[in-house]
């Protein structure tokens, strides 16, 4: 049945029809069951990036020296038998003086190749089945995933091993993204993309506490388990992406939802769009060609949150691979964590960071200043950074307070450009309805938001090791700024549409 009549449809298209009661699923249905299994999938993802966090201060150890066969409590918490390599002694060769820097390096490895692999698919997910991209994509990710934690099991101590897996998983997570926006986006028209990709990007948020808390609850086993765990959650994860995910409404005989003509244009810079529209005109009849990489970076806008989200990630990304290892390193009224209790301390970031992610979207959907919401952000995220770099360790209350306070303003505008905004980008007004754009641009996006991921924690590696924290902080501020200061230029456009004046066009 699904082969006569819908080509591109998923092999569970079936059991989803059976689901509804038997009767053809509505157009409501299939995007509801589009945004939950996305949201599984992206829960996914992040949650296999999450377990170098934790095991950091594991293979980095301490200086405290065991007898073999001999279990401990060190630093409040249990030590694994000091005959297993993952004793207070760390994991060569992540034990030396050089540690921290190695253990930068390797998120280097990870990140930086997912940041270069993010262009090329993006470029690939606006020209094959998205589907299938996507399926292979989370598999492969999954077992290189694993690799890494196999490597605590085939007591493995090369540093050009983790290297090269890293490399491999960091290659492989790029599919994700550019895959699943694009796909959402197909679902979604453009009035109310801000709150209802604010609430679906909360997978982000949610993938980190997921991975966190069941790598920490893993390491009690060995620190292997977890990374394993989390690698077959993704290859279960892809398997039901194959089986059930719908990419387009087209591809089960309903109407896309922005085949209509939309009242109202984008968000910015329509004034600008004239040479993009003569470039981007097909003739009747003839399929509509993807966008080519260096005319999608001309699309109005798509420059300045490119680099904003660059520094927004460098921060986001440094909390998400360093924070526990901050929290256990840095004592709270005086009393150090476990690895473990600081891995579940550090999930409150990420609960933060849904709520400022939901509300950014609101107010980007309300205000329809999305530069002007990740600004105002982004700019308040620099007092509560300081604030819990300076105050968080003198109560575990006013802790908690300022990590979720963090959390809330530092993931907000990221979550927003990531999603809401590339989404409406992608469909702007100067590419005449090819939705074959919408991987590229969220591709070129977060690509540029990735290599500022991929740069935070390796610097973080290397600045501690040599300045300490106070150094990594001021860092972090001045990312902050700086993010802020790429949007000033379509933050005045806002306001002044906003207050009725109108804007200026610039010849190109």
């Amino acid at each position: 049945m699904r082969s006569r009549q819908f080509k591109n449809a998923p092999p569970g298209l079936e059991i989803l029809q059976a689901c509804s009661g038997g009767r053809k699923p509505s157009y409501n249905w299939y995007k509801g069951s589009v945004l939950i299994l996305t949201f599984l999938c992206y829960m996914g993802y992040h949650a296999a990036r999450k377990p170098p966090s934790i095991v950091k201060s594991i293979l980095r150890g301490s200086t405290t020296t065991v007898q073999k066969g001999r279990l401990l409590l060190a630093d409040g918490g249990l030590a694994i038998a000091a005959s297993d390599p993952t004793t207070l002694n760390g994991w060569a060769p992540f034990n030396g003086d050089n540690g921290q820097t190695l253990l930068g390096q390797v998120d280097l490895a990870f990140l930086g190749t997912y940041a270069i692999g993010m262009f090329f698919a993006g470029h690939l997910g606006d020209r094959v089945d998205l589907r299938l991209f996507l399926t292979a994509g989370m598999i492969l990710s999954g077992i290189f995933t694993s690799l890494f934690g196999m490597g605590y099991f085939w007591d493995m101590h090369s540093f050009s091993y983790y290297v090269m897996v890293s490399i491999m998983a960091g290659l492989f997570q790029s599919t994700g993204w550019p895959s699943v926006v694009s796909i959402v986006a197909n679902w979604s028209g453009k009035g109310k993309r801000g709150l209802i990709m604010g609430i679906w990007n909360a997978h982000t948020s949610v993938g980190n506490i997921l991975g966190t808390v069941v790598a920490a609850a893993m390491l009690s086993k060995g620190w292997g388990y977890s990374f394993v765990v989390p690698g077959f959650l993704m290859i279960a994860l892809g398997t039901l992406m194959y089986t059930g995910l719908v990419v387009q409404p087209s591809d089960v005989g309903h109407a896309n939802p922005d085949d209509k003509p939309v009242a109202g244009s984008n968000r910015h810079d329509d004034e600008e769009i004239t040479m993009l529209k003569e470039s981007g005109k097909e003739a009747p009849g003839k399929e509509v060609e993807s966008i080519h990489f260096m005319d999608a970076w001309r699309i109005p806008g798509v420059t300045a949150f490119a680099f904003c989200l660059f520094f927004s990630k460098l921060i986001a990304y440094t909390f998400l691979y360093w924070l526990p290892y901050y929290i256990k390193s840095t004592p709270i009224e005086g009393r150090k964590l476990s690895a473990k209790e600081a891995g579940d301390l550090s999930v409150l970031f990420d609960v933060g960071g849904v709520a400022g992610g939901v509300l950014a979207g609101h107010l980007s959907d309300k205000s329809g200043a999305s530069a002007t919401v990740a600004t105002a952000f982004t700019l308040l995220s620099v007092p509560c950074l300081y604030l819990y770099r300076t105050a968080g360790h003198t109560s575990f209350a006013l802790n908690v307070a300022l990590m979720m306070a963090s959390g809330f303003f530092v993931n907000g505008p990221y979550a927003l450009i990531t999603t809401a905004v590339s989404a409406d980008l992608g469909t702007h007004d100067s590419l005449q309805g090819n939705a074959k754009a919408l991987a590229t641009v969220s591709a070129i996006i977060d690509g540029m938001g990735s290599i500022g991921a991929a740069l935070g924690p390796m610097l973080t590696g290397f600045i501690s090791d040599r300045g300490g924290f106070d150094m990594v902080f001021v860092m972090l501020y001045t990312s902050a700024v700086t993010a802020g200061l790429l949007l000033i230029k379509l933050v005045i456009k806002e306001l002044a549409v906003f207050r009725g004046k109108p804007v200026v066009a610039k010849p190109m």
